[in-house]
C-alpha cells in the first residue's frame, strides 16, 4: 500500500468514517472513475487545486465530476487572484501527484471549497491518494472530514 493510500485510509479512520477503498483501473478523469465504478460522473468528486497568486498556497475546489470549474468565481470565492498550481506545490502542500489528489489527508492544512452539486447524491467517490484507488463517502461526511466550505465556483 502506498503512502499516499496510507495516509488517506488513516484520516478516513481518524474521521470515524467506516468507508469502502476500491482499486480501479487508472482513472485520472472523472468519466474513468464513474466507468470504474458504475456510478453517474456526478457522483466523482473530483479534487481540483489553484495556487492562491498573493498566498502561494494551493487551494481546493472539490466538484462535481461534470463541472467545471470557473476561474472568476473561484477567484471570488477564495477572496485572492488565482492561478495554476504545478505539480511542486501540490505535492508539497498536500503530498499527492496529480491524478490522485484526494480531498482529505493532505500533509498541511488547506483551504478547500465544495460544489453544492455533489450534496445531490447519497454516495460520492473520490480520489485515495492514487490515481487507481477511489473512496465512497457520503457528501455530508466529505464536507465534514475535508473542511470544506459549500461554494458557488462551477460555470
Amino acid at each position: 500500500m502506498s503512502k499516499s493510500l496510507k495516509r488517506v485510509r488513516a484520516a478516513l479512520d481518524a474521521a470515524g468514517i467506516d468507508t469502502e477503498i476500491r482499486e480501479t483501473p487508472l482513472a485520472r478523469t472523472a468519466a474513468d472513475a464513474a466507468n470504474a465504478i458504475g456510478c453517474e460522473i456526478d457522483q466523482i468528486a473530483k479534487s481540483i487545486i489553484f495556487r492562491g497568486q498573493e498566498s502561494g498556497l494551493a487551494v481546493l475546489f472539490i466538484t462535481a465530476g461534470g463541472n467545471q470549474v470557473d476561474a472568476d468565481k473561484a477567484t471570488q470565492v477564495a477572496g485572492e487572484p488565482l492561478g495554476k498550481a504545478d505539480a511542486a506545490l501540490i505535492r508539497a502542500q498536500t503530498g499527492f501527484a496529480i491524478g490522485g489528489v484526494s480531498p482529505v489527508g493532505h500533509l498541511n492544512p488547506i483551504n478547500a471549497y465544495i460544489d453544492p452539486r455533489l450534496m445531490d447524491f447519497d454516495v460520492i467517490w473520490a480520489a485515495a491518494g492514487t490515481p487507481h484507488h477511489v473512496f465512497r463517502a457520503a457528501p455530508k461526511d466529505l464536507r465534514t472530514f475535508s473542511g470544506a466550505q459549500d461554494a458557488d465556483f462551477t460555470s
